[in-house]
């Protein structure tokens, strides 16, 4: 084995530049997979609030700028208490894996899918109008009415409140994911 002491200077600080880049590459790693990880959400596989409207925010600026329809859908899940208080927490967090899996299961990938808060979720939809996007989000109803969420051997339905907005003159993220939660609230209302 060869010691600091074996080494010439120059091929020393050889060694040592290589530690480092080592070290340095090492490090960039992690800062990826940090950032990375302060954009999803902790218990899906979809983006949290904050890497969802990231997303929104750029791809809102690219479509008023090249005039790209884009639509958002809101997901409120009807009904979610009772599975947490009837099944238990463990069967709400892998209902909202399934509810996740579904929408990621049925988007583009040029569409982003994040998960707000609790049991509700959003979608943008690029190169989507207002038709189109309810016609997705009657789609998106129908799955999870018509395909129940398994657990131990037990099938639950699983429905959900959806409220669509398009993206028209909105000059602020946030302002256009309300008016798509709004929407929902009030279908949510009418029984949907």
């Amino acid at each position: 084995m060869t010691t600091v002491a074996d080494l010439t200077a120059p091929e020393f600080l050889l060694d040592e530049v290589q530690r480092l880049r080592a070290q340095v590459r090492t490090l960039t790693e992690r800062a990826e997979r940090a950032e990375a990880l302060a954009d999803h959400d902790v218990l899906t596989p979809v983006l949290n609030r904050r890497g969802f409207m990231t997303v929104v925010s750029r791809m809102m600026a690219y479509c008023q700028r090249h005039e790209v329809p884009a639509a958002l859908i809101y997901l409120d899940l009807d009904g979610f208490k009772q599975i947490n208080d009837e099944l238990g927490h463990a069967a709400g967090d892998a209902a909202l894996m399934s509810v996740a899996e579904r929408l990621l299961a049925n988007v583009r990938e040029s569409d982003a899918v994040g998960r707000m808060g609790g049991d509700e979720f959003a979608l943008l939809l690029m190169n989507a109008g207002l038709e189109e996007a309810q016609a997705k989000a009657r789609r998106l109803a129908h799955l999870l009415d018509t395909e129940p969420f398994p657990w131990k051997g037990q099938s639950t339905p699983l429905r959900g409140s959806f409220g669509v907005r398009a993206l028209e003159d909105q000059g602020d993220p946030e302002l256009w994911l309300a008016q798509a939660d709004a929407a929902m609230w009030l279908r949510k209302k009418e029984g949907r």
